[in-house]
């Protein structure tokens, strides 16, 4: 038996979002092999003039983009009034028990500026017993 044939990189989880009842987030096991893809994707290789030597630089933006598309695939329940919890918002009037709907872009901006979510959003990809549950 090899191990190589055992390792899985397509497992994905649902888990809710502590404190935030019925939050719950589609989330994708990312391998150090797929990280290292998308940083790759995301380098750029251009030519130093002064030093005549090729120079590599991350999009940082990018790899922002890429790799909250291959983690986060999807998300339920994510009300305007939990938006509150996670981040400043000016929400006036509106009804806080609509939902937000899962967009990569919503994902993307979620992520950006909400650091306690991007935070636990770690914790739960850095931890492989969430993808080694019993379904």
């Amino acid at each position: 038996m090899e191990l190589k044939n055992l390792i899985t990189n397509n497992k994905t989880i649902k888990t809710e979002h502590p404190g935030l009842e019925g939050f719950v987030v589609e989330v994708s096991f990312i391998s150090r092999e797929k990280t290292k893809k998308l940083i790759e994707k995301a380098t750029t290789t251009s030519f130093n003039k002064k030093t005549h030597q090729p120079e590599e630089s991350l999009d940082s933006e990018l790899f922002m983009e890429l790799y909250t598309k291959a983690l986060i695939k999807g998300w339920t329940g994510l009300k305007l009034g939990y938006l509150k919890e996670l981040l400043p918002v000016e929400l006036g009037d509106m009804e806080l028990e609509e939902e937000i709907e899962y967009t990569e872009k919503n994902a993307l901006d979620l992520r950006q500026n909400a650091t306690d979510f991007d935070t636990w959003l770690s914790s739960v990809v850095g931890d492989i017993r969430n993808f080694n549950k019993s379904s």
